[in-house]
């Protein structure tokens, strides 16, 4: 992820747009890879500050990255569902680059809001940069990847599901979730993003899973905690248990206490590394009535009194 903007152009959150523009250009000059050739470093500070500059030298993006709706790398932040249109490694909104999709030879026309980058070329060789800019171009190439983050439940990302998103361009792309999916897996979906000159750029659609209300996650199990009631705790029973699948008959042994685990194999993730699914493990909770029960309370006073016992014992 980006370092906040502000950080990158070492300008506070109160600057004027005058001494933004005036940071960046004075950080362009100094680390334009035309001015240091060869220069990795300088180039990856070079792009790092075009990226801080996209965002707050653009006067509707640094209000949405003040009030928190994009990111330091111009993703849009969305509270569910998914993130569509995230940036590329320019921070531009939908994968594209601060100096256009496919760009032109060197950074010919490249426009920034109220800077000319061949103006900041001028004053580093002394003239117009144009096409003689030469040996950093970005254009004539594929078209930039598009990024974009996929929210789905953890039904989903075992069985498997088809979800439509939609991008900050207003496409909209049906995205095929495989079984098995997990968390913080990447979709290439190829020829879905940009287009350029070379063919399209690929869609990477990073999967992430909901927390679910009854079901954790842990590696390639699930946990779960199942309620029985005292008489199938006693006596033992057969009780409904959910799954991913939907509920099961579950058979609770005689004699069973709070917190004894019970296996449901076959019922859990599904291991990346083999492809198999892991187990689910159901926690057993006695839960008494909700209502008081008058002959309950009395079969308890007469096991207190009778037939007192330590569960606390080995404490």
């Amino acid at each position: 992820m980006a370092r906040d903007p502000y950080l990158e152009l070492g300008v506070s959150r109160t600057a004027s747009a005058a001494e933004i523009r005036k940071a960046f250009h004075k950080l362009a000059k100094q680390h334009h890879p035309d001015a240091n050739p060869n220069d990795k470093a300088s180039e990856e500070r070079f792009k790092r500050v075009s990226a801080a500059f996209d965002i707050v030298g653009d006067e509707e993006k640094r209000k949405k990255f003040d009030r928190g709706e994009i990111d330091a790398d111009g993703r849009e932040q969305f509270r569910g569902g998914f993130n569509p249109g995230q940036a590329g490694p320019w921070g531009q909104p939908g994968g594209g680059s601060p100096f256009g999709n496919g760009g032109a030879r060197g950074f010919e026309g490249a426009q920034f809001e109220g800077v000319d980058l061949n103006d900041i070329l001028g004053d580093v060789f002394g003239r117009r940069a144009g096409g003689g800019a030469g040996g950093f171009g970005f254009g004539g190439g594929k078209g930039a990847d598009v990024r974009a983050r996929l929210d789905i439940d953890l039904e989903e990302s075992i069985l498997g599901a088809t979800k439509r998103i939609q991008f900050s361009d207003g496409r909209t792309l049906d995205v095929a979730i495989p079984k098995g999916a997990a968390e913080g897996q990447v979709l290439r979906l190829k020829g879905q993003g940009h287009a350029g000159q070379r063919g399209s750029g690929d869609a990477l659609i990073e999967l992430h899973i909901r927390p679910h209300p009854v079901f954790k996650r842990k590696r390639d199990r699930l946990q779960m905690e199942l309620p029985i009631s005292l008489p199938d705790a006693v006596l033992g029973g057969k009780v409904q248990a959910p799954t991913p699948e939907g509920p099961v008959t579950l058979k609770v042994p005689k004699g069973s206490n709070s917190g004894a685990i019970l296996r449901l194999k076959g019922r859990g993730l599904v291991d990346p590394r083999t492809g198999k699914r892991g187990d689910l493990m159901a926690r057993l909770i006695v839960a008494l009535p909700d209502e008081t029960d008058p002959k309950l309370e009395a079969f308890a006073e007469e096991l207190r009194r009778d037939r007192p016992y330590a569960p606390r014992r080995r404490l």
